[in-house]
Order: structure tokens, then sequence, then C-alpha cells
């Protein structure tokens, strides 16, 4: 029988840190795995590691023990090159402080996945433009991070994130700075990838409403997964 497989998983997942002598436990022995065209919210109180463990999804850190596997991979096996190439090839990743490059416009940030995959300037542009009129910021294609409102730049890097048909996007607060229009925008065309062509959603998020709408809720508390019901 097929093994089924997951897009993101993770198995005995810990993190810890060091301070000064003192060893800080975030995440402890973590099991958790996410199919193609499921959506989780994890939610949980500031401060409780709900960013470190996104991190750790998407192999942006490493984890002190366990592993995690994205579409059957296991990062810790990778190299920092082969890290990032999984990464452009299967996740959108959508940070809590946008993490756009300030020296390039809107335009320019959104294409810059798609370049790294290779793909031509001209095509890159054309499907960056299409990502940014989805979020309706057709007009502010020419603009650099410093002259847009802080919802802008959020609509920037949900583009960004979703201008390569990803498998599966890990999103730290993807509504946080944006008003409830452009909230609800955002999840219909969350809702749109996954119907089209079966996106994976993993999102962090202190708005209810939000996680809610996810086929499934976890809370991260005291370093675990629980299952809200």
């Amino acid at each position: 029988m097929k093994t089924k497989q997951f897009i993101i998983q993770c198995e005995e997942l810990t993190k810890s840190y060091h301070d000064g002598q003192k060893e800080i436990e975030v995440l402890k022995g973590i099991n958790f795995e996410v199919s193609p065209g499921e959506s989780v919210a994890i939610v949980g109180r500031s401060g409780s590691g709900k960013t470190t463990l996104v991190n750790l999804l998407g192999g942006l850190e490493l984890p002190t023990s366990g592993s995690v596997l994205c579409n059957g991979n296991s990062f810790k096996n990778l190299s920092d090159h082969k890290r990032g190439y999984l990464r452009n090839q299967i996740l959108g990743l959508i940070f809590q402080f946008h993490h756009l490059l300030p020296e390039f416009n809107a335009l320019e940030n959104v294409a810059m996945p798609l370049l790294i995959r290779g793909e031509s300037p001209k095509v890159a542009e054309k499907k960056a433009y299409e990502a940014l009129e989805m979020v309706g910021l057709e007009s502010r294609t020419k603009h650099k991070s410093a002259t847009l409102s802080g919802g802008e730049r959020q609509r920037v890097a949900i583009a960004r994130a979703f201008v390569t048909r990803p498998k599966c996007v890990l999103a730290d607060e993807p509504t946080g700075n944006l008003d409830d229009e452009n909230a609800q925008r955002i999840y219909e065309l969350m809702r749109g990838l996954t119907q089209d062509i079966g996106t994976s959603f993993i999102v962090v998020t202190h708005d209810m409403s939000l996680a809610n709408k996810m086929n499934r809720r976890v809370k991260l508390d005291y370093g675990q997964l629980v299952p809200i019901p």
C-alpha cells in the first residue's frame, strides 16, 4: 500500500536556545503533518514559539532535534543551497515583518522568486504584475517599500508568496496589518489557490475569524501543539 505523502511533516521536533548558562526549551517533541490542499491555523499566546515553529517548517532554521520533511525531503539532510532551492520550488513564505528588499520596487520584489527559478524577466514581470493586481496593488507596482503603507507592504509580501503558485504557503500573521476588506480578499485568494492547484496553508494568526476558516486549528502551548475542536 502506498504511503500517504504529506506536504509538510515534522517528527519529534524540538528547539532550544541558550541564554547564558540557561537552556530555554521552546518546542518539545512536536509531531505534525499537513496534507496537500489542507489549511491549518496555528494559534497561541505571544512568545509561545509560533514564529520559531514556522521558521523550522520552512527550513529557515534547523531544529535542536527531530526533523522536518518538506514534500518528503528532510531539511536537515540538505545543504543551505539545496534548502533554498526546495523552498523556492515548493513553498511560499509570508513573514510577519514583510522582509521586502528596499532597493527594489513592488513589482521587482514580487518577481524575485520567479527570477531565482530561472524564468525570463519578461515572464516574471508579467506574473508579478498579475499577482499585484490580485491583491489590489496594480497602481503601486513601481513604488519601493519605503513609500508603501504597512498594509500595502503586507500585500506585496503576500503577492510574492503566491506568485510561484506554491504547493504550500507558510504565513506568519498574514492579515495582521490589513483592514477587513483586504483580509477577506486575501482569504479568497488562499481559497482560490487551494481549489486551483491544491495549495496547502499553514497560518499563524491571532485573527480567530481567519483561523476559523481553516480546515484545522491547533494551539501551541508550552512547546506542544494541541488540537482545537
